[in-house]
């Protein structure tokens, strides 16, 4: 059986952060700390959230009840990439297994793509509600999958986005 205690000193720690007010700022110093120690072990997460599938999967791990937050495992198959999209929320993304390309999307017409990052296991990035949210993720190995943690500045599957 998967010992999920450092998912759940995770949600502990970041629902403090929740109860202290945290603005965007906090969450995205202090919540990226917290979750840069999570994704150093990926013990911790059970094989049920980690299948890829013949698209990108999603997997709620933990939404907090007042939806200040909300903590999903992305499962990557190989070659897999997002369309472009955007959260309209802070977010933070941490590297468990394998490796993603991240591209901002800069708006105008057309969209062209600005910086580029590739998160290795154990990284973390960070993207606020008004700087590099839209973008395209992708999984950077050709021959296996990649997991990354997403962390949310409120429930993801209900925020409004374009």
């Amino acid at each position: 059986m998967t010992d999920i205690a450092p998912l759940r000193d995770f949600i502990r720690a970041m629902t403090q952060l929740a109860e202290e007010g945290a603005g965007e700022t906090r969450w995205l110093t202090e919540g990226a700390a917290l979750l840069r120690r999570l994704v150093a072990d990926d013990a911790w997460l059970p094989d049920a959230f980690a299948e890829p599938g013949p698209r990108s999967r999603q997997y709620l791990l933990h939404c907090d009840p007042l939806e200040r937050f909300s903590v999903v495992s992305f499962v990557w198959g190989p070659g897999q990439r997002t369309p472009i999209h955007n959260h309209t929320v802070w977010g933070l993304v941490g590297m468990l297994r394998g490796e993603e390309v991240s591209t901002e999307m800069i708006a105008g017409a057309p969209m062209r793509p600005g910086r580029v990052d590739r998160l290795k296991r154990g990284e973390v990035v960070a993207v606020g509600a008004d700087t590099y949210d839209i973008h395209v993720v992708e999984n950077a190995l050709p021959d296996r999958a990649s997991i990354s943690i997403h962390v949310y500045g409120g429930k993801i599957g209900a925020v409004i986005r374009t």
